[in-house]
Formats: C-alpha cells, structure tokens, sequence
C-alpha cells in the first residue's frame, strides 16, 4: 500500500468513527479548506479550479441547509445565514471574486469557532 492509500483509509476511517458533532467540524473544516484553495485559484488566473472550489463549498453549504432540524426555532437562523452564504458564493463564483469569498470565509471561520464552543461546552 503506498502513502495515498494509506492516507485515504486513514481518512474513510476517521469519517466513519466520528460522531455528528465531529462530522459537522470537519464540513465546516472542508468549506474553509476548498474557500481557501478558491481564493488562491483566482489569484493565479486558473478559473477552473476556482470554479470547483466553491461549487464543493456551496455543496457543503447545501448539506447545512438539508440536514438542520426545524422543529427547533433557531434553525431558521441557521437557515438565513445558510441561504445568505450560499447566495455570496454563487455571486463569488460568477464574478471569481476573491473579496466575496475572502467574507464567505470570514463567515465559515466564525460558523466553525462556534461549533467547536458547543462541542466543547457539550462535553464539560
């Protein structure tokens, strides 16, 4: 087994051991990951690979918006802000603009430190 291989059971594992709150972290982890790689994409000119990047972030976004629980009231906070991030990336996407995205991300960073408190108040 080479390195990849090693590296990509390694992941499907850790995917499959980890529990709902720490699925969530790692979307959130994802998003900024591939907004990060978008931004740098379209400082170098190469409009695809931008292109893809915020198309994965826009899933994940869409991901967020299919699995929140309605029955409670703040979910349709979460859904404004949902809708809101998704609608930036779209412009963001069109435009290849990396000052939309560099926001998204100012958004994705908050989002994830304020999931990582709940995880952490959850636990205590």
């Amino acid at each position: 087994m080479n390195a990849n291989q090693g590296y990509a059971a390694y992941n499907r594992n850790k995917i499959m051991t980890a529990s709902p709150g720490e699925l969530t972290l790692m979307l959130y982890e994802g998003a900024i990951k591939f907004c990060n790689i978008a931004i740098s994409a379209i400082e170098q000119g190469e409009i695809q690979k931008a292109h893809d990047n915020i198309v994965k972030v826009e899933r994940i976004i869409e991901e967020f918006r299919a699995t929140l629980n309605h029955k409670y009231a703040v979910a349709e906070d979460f859904e404004n802000v949902y809708v809101y991030v998704y609608d930036r990336l779209v412009e963001a996407n069109i435009k290849k603009d990396k000052e939309v995205l560099e926001e998204v991300l100012k958004h994705l960073r908050t989002m994830r430190d304020t999931w990582k408190e709940v995880m952490q108040k959850a636990k205590e």
